[in-house]
């Protein structure tokens, strides 16, 4: 099976979040008025962040970037037709109403045509080594981070760790299952989900078979879930590595810090 050149990235979110007024943290002109539209991906921390994480993908092989985003979404469509990439060929899909995570992927149906393909989050920079090695695995698959790392090495606060799924997986290294917590207790020594998976096509029939969640989304791990009943397997790949998340406002700063190093190259 040859690697994959393939990736989505999930764009479509409102960024409710980010949005919020934060008296602690001060953005700059440009930073605060990107954050009251709640579009997260071009948050610019030092370039828009959604050049970082591009980046990160062609540095991990890929070649064909997708971006799913909504109908008032153009100003991305915009920067990136005029940005003529190099390393990356990017293409937009249309999710015209912000319905979840699930239904973002199926946006992504044409794109994938039948192969497999990477999705990530647009407001996560993950690192190329977890990019890397999921491209390179058979079959369908995710990343798997370790809690503390993402508290301890990362920008990413405990309590929000603690409400990402927990990965449970055989001994072999297969998931059998992503644990859903409230958040309430610390993340310790699990493994978690931050949503960077390699899918087949099997995960289309699972989306658009799910019933939305309590928030009244249709959310990928769901989707995940279902497609474990109906037979998929997902390779579980653990990284003890650090995930930049720009989330909240007071994220941004920590993420521009991390960044500030950083070459893109589109």
């Amino acid at each position: 099976m040859r690697p994959v050149t393939k990736a989505v990235i999930l764009a479509r979110g409102l960024g409710t979040r980010m949005r919020r007024a934060d008296p602690v943290t001060t953005l700059d002109p440009h930073q605060a008025a990107v954050a009251e539209t709640g579009l997260k991906a071009m948050m610019p921390v030092g370039r828009p962040f959604l050049d970082y994480v591009l980046s990160g993908l062609a540095d991990a092989g890929f070649r064909d970037a997708c971006l799913v985003i909504g109908p008032e979404h153009e100003v991305v469509r915009e920067y990136y037709t005029q940005q003529h990439s190099k390393r990356l060929r990017v293409t937009f899909a249309l999710q015209p109403q912000p319905r979840g995570t699930a239904d973002a992927v199926t946006a992504a149906e044409g794109f994938a045509n039948g192969e497999r393909f990477l999705v990530i989050n647009s407001d996560n920079y993950y690192p190329v080594e977890a990019l890397h090695g999921l491209r390179l695995i058979d079959g369908a698959g995710l990343a798997a981070f370790a809690a503390a790392a993402l508290v301890e090495e990362g920008n990413i606060p405990a309590a929000r760790v603690a409400r990402w799924p927990a990965i449970r997986s055989t001994p072999d290294g297969w998931l059998t299952d992503l644990v859903e917590r409230a958040g309430s207790d610390p993340p310790g020594d699990e493994y978690v989900s931050v949503n960077c998976w390699m899918f087949t096509a099997a995960i289309f029939p699972a989306c658009r078979a799910i019933a939305p969640a309590p928030s009244g989304e249709l959310e990928v791990q769901s989707a995940v879930r279902h497609a474990l009943t109906l037979g998929e397997r997902f390779r579980v790949l653990p990284f003890h590595s650090p995930v930049l998340d720009i989330t909240s406002r007071a994220d941004v700063i920590s993420a521009a810090a991390r960044l500030a190093g950083v070459e893109v190259r589109l």
